[in-house]
């Protein structure tokens, strides 16, 4: 078994010239379910090459003989617009500051690994690790797969910010950035940098973080899409039972991989914004599907199928709606609504 990631570019491309159909394991390592809609993904694929490969030249041209791109209204264009494969590690590491830690750690993450270690710290992530997308070829085997080096990661980052330790969830965020990086120590000042500046208090114990946006997103719907917010509440369903996974997982294990790493690709240049305009597109884009669900179970089914059906494939097409559909988000408005929100579920731990 290899851990190497092929390009999608040349995976597609190679298929096409078999003249087959797809692999029944995508090019991350993930297993296509049963039900996989061939048909679509191809014709999607079949647009999205075009769109891949000028990508591939606009970034070559950018990067050229450069260590570094910097921050700027064309890097951000182009951030939007999708990071080549081949360069997403190394523009994740610099955009969110990972690299800047990683050169001024000194083998910080190595002397982690030399322990001593928190017992109790290291039988939850013994149990976890293995749980990890049981649907990857790579993390199927500690010696010749992924888990070892996942494991390693937890490790170093549950001893190093003690304050979070070990949160369920972060398995899942660890092993998409060990797919794409293929480095620990990337992957270790990656999840640093979501966890401590990009997504502050969304992972501890209480989750506050999770849990203000998910309120912050109820409020949106609210104003944006006040049928379905009614719709919702008639049934007896909650945003945090819809949307949890969605936040928690940031999308990862939600909506298609190729659809999560442009997400990521925007996550880690811009912050935890853009997870509220995607949580907000998905439902604007099918509001009428979610009022035409007329129980409680229909409506939990309809947000499962919303996340995986063709409009959420077409990662390209996706992420433009992400900036179109979603309407004007000025950082100030976003931060009042998470101040409120915070101090209401604050409120309503106290009570409990």
């Amino acid at each position: 078994m290899s851990g190497n990631v092929v390009d999608p570019v040349k995976k597609f491309a190679m298929a096409g010239a078999r003249n087959s159909k797809l692999s029944d394991v995508d090019e991350y390592g993930f297993e296509r379910p049963q039900d996989f809609d061939y048909q679509t993904y191809e014709e999607f694929m079949s647009k999205y090459l075009s769109v891949l490969a000028r990508r591939a030249r606009k970034w070559s041209h950018l990067l050229g003989a450069k260590e570094t791109v910097g921050r700027g209204m064309k890097v951000k264009r182009y951030v939007r617009k999708g990071i080549p494969m081949k360069h997403r590690g190394k523009i994740w590491m610099e955009v969110s500051g990972g690299t800047s830690k990683k050169d001024a750690s000194n083998g910080y993450y190595q002397k982690l690994l030399e322990g001593p270690f928190n017992e109790e710290l290291v039988d939850s992530i013994k149990i976890d690790v293995p749980r990890t997308f049981p649907d990857n070829i790579y993390f199927r085997d500690y010696k010749e797969g992924k888990l070892s080096n996942l494991f390693n990661v937890l490790i170093a980052f549950s001893h190093h910010n003690k304050k979070v330790g070990y949160c369920q969830g972060l398995n899942y965020i660890a092993g998409l950035l060990l797919i794409v990086t293929k480095d620990e120590e990337n992957t270790f000042w990656l999840l640093e940098a979501l966890v401590n500046d990009l997504l502050p208090q969304y992972y501890t114990s209480d989750m506050i973080g999770v849990l203000t946006d998910i309120r912050v997103l109820e409020a949106l719907v609210k104003e944006r899409a006040p049928l379905v917010a009614r719709h919702v509440d008639h049934y007896g369903l909650t945003w945090d039972l819809l949307t949890t996974k969605w936040f928690i997982c940031l999308f990862a294990e939600v909506l298609p991989i190729e659809t999560v790493l442009r997400i990521w690709d925007c996550l880690f240049y811009e912050g935890n914004k853009v997870l509220m305009r995607v949580a907000i597109t998905l439902v604007l884009n099918n509001e009428e599907k979610i009022l035409m669900a007329q129980d409680f179970g229909d409506i939990v089914e309809c947000f499962k199928k919303i996340t995986s059906d063709e409009n959420a494939t077409d990662c390209h097409d996706f992420m433009e709606k992400v900036y179109k559909v979603s309407g004007s988000f000025p950082r100030a408005r976003l931060a009042k609504l998470r101040r409120e929100q915070e101090a209401e579920v604050a409120q309503g731990m106290k009570k409990k």
